[in-house]
């Protein structure tokens, strides 16, 4: 037997004690403030233009070319006010007033490409203005044209980026004039920090309650198109059960005929061999069989407040019926039916049938007092089906039902079980029509008949 001796060395200084809330706080701050402000300051980050949208997005191909560059024409704009400014503040012209102008101009014009560097160059720009400019005579350490450049920068560099990266400013901000005021503050009577640091904080303020504002509602607008997009499925899914538990009785039906003629076959036969009647046994076997496991599929399908219906499932054969009952509900209906009419398979007829009901609600929901016309064709190669109707009266005391949205879906599912192909869109008179085509084999179409 092999003895083994695990060993574990303590690290010098002991084991690491964990940390305390406090310490973690102000850890995830100072690294929030070097990823914002000092991790990259200075990237290349371009202002992008504007899309042109609204009532530019109507006029000429120039006006929306030239709106897409209005965010740098407003920066432009307040970095010449800037430099305007610390050009009029300093009084004799020379070099030291265009060192001021530009001094206040290029920070500003800086947030275009580098937001974050332009931050520091502000600062920096503010120390050298004071310096150049002699700015005994002006409140410090802000010259005029600095106050205005900084302010500019600070709002734009927020805009540009998150809330906290403002707070970061701010605070850096109000830090660069607690030393300015109190290390380099002599022989300076008048000091600027304090409005400087309300006006920033109101402004940043401001941009803040924009960043939320447009953050909320980009995830409301997200939140809104994922709930569109689900309840498409969910309905999707709730049309395609309810077609499943209607076609459950057709195939059930179809599945007992074929269980009953199979058990009734060889009586019809005298002295039917052997393998005959075992063949048929086989298939009443698996038919019936096959009815339980459509019982089982039905109960998976089944709502819960789903009761069986005590009739049998609709044809093309009972529209009258579907047609008397709209008219009493005011809805002025007529009829036509062309080609050779014959028995269908009965998943096609019952289709058809809730095809021209759905079509028939849908104009009694949003057309209320409109005209309707109902055309079934029989052809060839299937069955045409055509529902039209006209706008509703202007008169009409009944108001459009904006309804579920559920008719479209649910009409294009059915056909695309079968195949099929269909159109719906509005016509030109303020109607809606409702085209479908069910294909039919021939050979099936004459089955049926037989």
């Amino acid at each position: 037997m092999t003895q083994t001796t695990h060993t574990q060395t303590t690290p010098a200084g002991g084991a690491e004690r964990p940390r305390s809330p406090e310490f973690r706080l102000a850890a995830d701050a100072l690294r929030g403030l070097r990823q914002d402000l000092f991790h990259d300051a200075f990237a290349y980050r371009p202002l992008p233009r504007t899309e042109a949208g609204g009532r530019f997005a109507r006029r000429s191909g120039r006006v929306r070319e030239y709106a897409a560059w209005t965010p740098y024409a407003v920066v432009t704009g307040l970095g010449v006010l800037a430099m305007l400014v610390a050009l009029a503040s300093v009084g004799d012209p020379g070099l030291p007033s265009a060192l001021c102008g530009l001094l206040a101009l290029g920070p500003v014009l800086l947030t275009l490409v580098r937001p974050v560097g332009a931050f520091w160059s502000s600062l920096a720009a503010t120390t050298l203005a004071s310096a150049v400019g002699g700015a005994a005579g002006f409140d410090w350490p802000w010259g005029p044209g600095s106050f205005v450049s900084h302010l500019a920068v600070l709002t734009i560099v927020a805009m540009r980026t998150r809330p906290r990266t403002a707070a970061w400013m701010w605070v850096l901000t109000a830090v660069y004039g607690f030393l300015a005021e109190t290390g380099f503050g002599w022989g300076h009577y008048d000091t600027d920090v304090g409005p400087m640091l309300i006006l920033s904080a109101l402004l940043l303020l401001a941009v803040t309650v924009r960043h939320i504002h447009r953050e909320a509602r980009q995830e409301v607008t997200a939140q809104q198109t994922v709930t569109a997009v689900e309840r498409s499925r969910r309905t999707l899914l709730e049309e395609r059960t309810t077609i499943a538990r209607e076609l459950h009785d057709v195939v059930a039906h179809h599945m007992s005929v074929v269980a009953i003629q199979a058990e009734a076959a060889p009586y019809r036969v005298d002295n039917p061999p052997p393998e005959l009647e075992k063949a048929f046994v086989t298939i009443r076997e698996n038919a019936v069989a096959a009815l339980t496991e459509l019982r089982r599929v039905l109960g998976v399908v089944r709502a819960e407040d789903y009761e069986a219906p005590d009739a049998p499932q609709p044809t093309l054969a009972d529209l009258e019926g579907l047609l008397a009952n709209v008219r009493e509900a005011g809805l002025e209906t007529e009829k036509a039916v062309t080609g050779a009419v014959r028995e269908l398979p009965q998943g096609v007829e019952l289709s058809a049938y809730r095809i021209v009901q759905e079509a028939l609600s849908n104009t009694l929901r949003h057309a209320p007092g409109a005209k309707a016309r109902v055309e079934i064709g029989h052809v060839l190669g299937g069955l045409g089906l055509r529902v039209v109707n006209g706008p509703p009266p202007a008169s009409a005391l009944i108001k459009p039902s904006p309804g579920a949205g559920h008719g479209i879906t649910g009409m294009r599912e059915r056909v695309s079980m079968l195949n099929g192909e269909m159109t719906a869109a509005p016509t030109a008179d303020g109607g809606y029509e409702v085209t479908v085509f069910l294909p039919v084999p021939a050979a099936v179409a004459t089955g049926d008949e037989a």
